[in-house]
């Protein structure tokens, strides 16, 4: 290959012009594609960490209470007109059970029973609803790490202890330290030490969590021994779905992956990776149409070259390998400037603009944006390298 890379590279440097453009402009592509890839990988990871951070990628549910009707004797005509059954707080069957058959899961992370139910925070005259969310602090904090956002007091919840949001806290007039009266209804109350203080970021959540252990939430939603809730994180999100199915089937309770609950969500991201790929085919088309028409006007200009080469000697498939060279150097040359360009928007994008988001960028993409430039410069070049070999020397040596 020593004579074709010899060949392909002098013709290169002959059309110094010619080449400098196209490799500006594969330079471009290749800047472009790898910056707004890391940058949609960046929005979408933001976009999944603050949504997820507050809740868990799957959660088991008791089954929905239906309306039982008994069927009709033979030959008799029954009409129904059935209404939806209300559906009461209980708790999931055999909780126990469900949380080891998640446990034994390989994709599970962490697995955390919660009992959870509605209830009024009283202080003085003041009253605001309330969700009660009783935890086993061990294993629910490993879901979400509520104690990474105690902005006053400490996460500490048992003995009497409570922790609260801090919208809630502020509609109340709490401090850390300050005491608060549960009322759950039908004379179940409580009165309790505000330990601390959290805030997620989420105005819902914000102004109605309140965390207790369970044994203080099971009293106060008569509820002894139960779990309303079984929170799940599993190692790869995008297969909550699955796993989630599994638990199903294993347990027969109603488990709900957080692509189910976000379902708005998900059709944003996957609009984002669609329009990503859009950009990048189309860049990388217009690419391989640079290169092909570059090269087709370098087999013009050096109809003449190419035919002295065929009558010393140059067969077909030599003359074929020096311009799919010229695609393959015009491709990686290209994309390794390209790709420093797109590192170093990547660091402006990261030092100095807006810092909503930080982007990652994964090392191997800028490989394989090489390898997609240089296999589209070796294909866009196969036009015009089989034009310049099937070109008769004879009539390529009269060419002016």
């Amino acid at each position: 290959m020593w004579a074709q890379w010899t060949i392909a590279t002098r013709f290169l440097r002959e059309g110094k012009a010619q080449s400098t453009l196209i490799l500006v402009g594969i330079a471009v592509g290749v800047a472009v594609i790898v910056f707004l890839t890391a940058l949609i990988t960046g929005l979408q990871s933001n976009i999944i960490e603050r949504t997820l951070g507050t809740q868990a990628h799957i959660r088991v549910q008791p089954t929905e209470e239906n309306n039982v009707v008994l069927p009709a004797p033979d030959g008799a005509v029954q009409l129904l007109l059935e209404t939806r059954r209300a559906q009461r707080l209980r708790s999931i069957n055999n909780w126990q059970q469900v949380v080891a058959a998640a446990d034994a899961l390989e994709q599970v992370r962490a697995v955390s029973p919660v009992i959870s139910g509605p209830a009024f925070a009283r202080r003085g005259e003041a009253v605001e609803s309330v969700a009660l969310v009783g935890i086993e602090p061990a294993r629910y904090l490993r879901i979400i790490p509520v104690q990474e956002d105690i902005v006053a007091g400490s996460f500490r919840v048992g003995a009497g202890d409570a922790v609260i949001g801090s919208q809630l806290a502020r509609d109340l007039g709490l401090q850390a330290g300050d005491k608060l009266r549960l009322d759950a209804g039908q004379g179940r109350e409580a009165v309790l030490n505000v330990a601390g203080i959290f805030e997620l970021g989420v105005r819902e959540l914000d102004s109605r969590y309140v965390y207790l252990d369970m044994k203080q939430t099971q009293s106060l939603l008569d509820l002894p021994g139960g779990a309303t809730v079984i929170d799940v994180t599993v190692d790869d999100i995008f297969g909550a779905r699955e796993v989630a199915a599994r638990l199903s089937r294993l347990t027969g309770a109603k488990a709900e992956s957080w692509m189910e609950t976000n379902a708005q969500l998900m059709n944003a991201l996957r609009s984002q990776s669609l329009s990503t790929q859009m950009i990048s085919l189309f860049v990388a088309l217009s690419v391989a149409l640079g290169i092909a028409s570059v090269l087709s006007v370098s087999v013009v200009q050096r109809t003449r070259e190419i035919g002295i080469l065929r009558a010393m000697g140059t067969t077909r498939r030599q003359m074929l390998q020096v311009f799919l060279l010229q695609g393959a150097i015009f491709g990686l040359a290209g994309s390794v400037v390209g790709g420093g360009a797109g590192y170093g928007l990547v660091w402006v994008f990261n030092t100095f603009g807006p810092r909503l988001f930080y982007i990652p960028v994964d090392p191997w993409l800028p490989v394989a944006a090489a390898g997609l430039a240089t296999v589209t410069g070796i294909v866009a070049a196969a036009v015009p390298a089989r034009r310049a070999a099937a070109l008769d020397p004879v009539e390529a040596i009269r060419h002016v």
